[in-house]
């Protein structure tokens, strides 16, 4: 490797950290902000100020507050599948199984209302522009149950459907807690319902 192709090659690299980094800071920054206020509190030029971010170079990476507040979503939820993957549940049958891991889900957005809150609303915004952000929560919220659903290996299980099923629910679920319609209890005796309901 020659040492100009050497160079070009750190610079690339010290600007994917950098951007890294920024992504990094414009995501806190919402989170800060929806924990203050909710979703109204979450406006691009107060992320942008928070984050020590021009304006114009938060748009370059999310061209609307709900594409920024579902990348902060994706970015909750691949932390929460990751901490699932490493410490899944084994035991016992695979409503069981699902349960634990819902449970373990609702416990996690409780300790952030406000910010749960903000994060579904963005879910179930019209945006166009946040599809692909959305379909890859989808695919996350998704794992996690095939995670509790398969855990088990039981052949007899239907593991796509009743995934399908139960993303659903859960989304559902999110949202009527997020909207003041349920607490959090009720939220998650809805989703253990629908897991025996599925899976028994």
């Amino acid at each position: 490797m020659s040492a100009t192709t050497s160079g070009a090659t750190r610079r690339t690299g010290t600007r994917a950290l950098e951007t890294a980094a920024r992504k990094a800071r414009l995501l806190a920054a919402a989170t800060e902000l929806a924990r203050e206020g909710g979703y109204d509190a979450v406006q691009m030029r107060d992320v942008a100020a928070r984050a020590e971010v021009a304006l114009g170079t938060l748009y370059r990476h999310y061209s609307s507050k709900d594409q920024l507040l579902l990348a902060a979503m994706l970015d909750q939820t691949e932390v929460l599948r990751a901490r699932i993957d490493q410490r899944p549940p084994r035991a016992g049958t695979p409503a069981e199984r699902v349960s634990e891991v819902l449970r373990r889900a609702c416990r996690a957005l409780e300790r952030e209302p406000r910010v749960t809150a903000a994060l579904v609303s963005a879910m179930f915004s019209s945006d166009p522009d946040a599809i692909d952000v959305k379909r890859a929560v989808g695919d996350q919220l998704r794992g996690i149950i095939e995670t509790a659903v398969d855990g088990g290996g039981d052949a007899d299980v239907e593991v796509e459907a009743v995934v399908e099923v139960l993303g659903s629910v859960w989304l559902s679920a999110m949202a009527f807690w997020a909207g003041g319609l349920t607490d959090a209890a009720t939220m998650a005796q809805r989703l253990d319902r629908a897991a025996h309901l599925l899976l028994d």
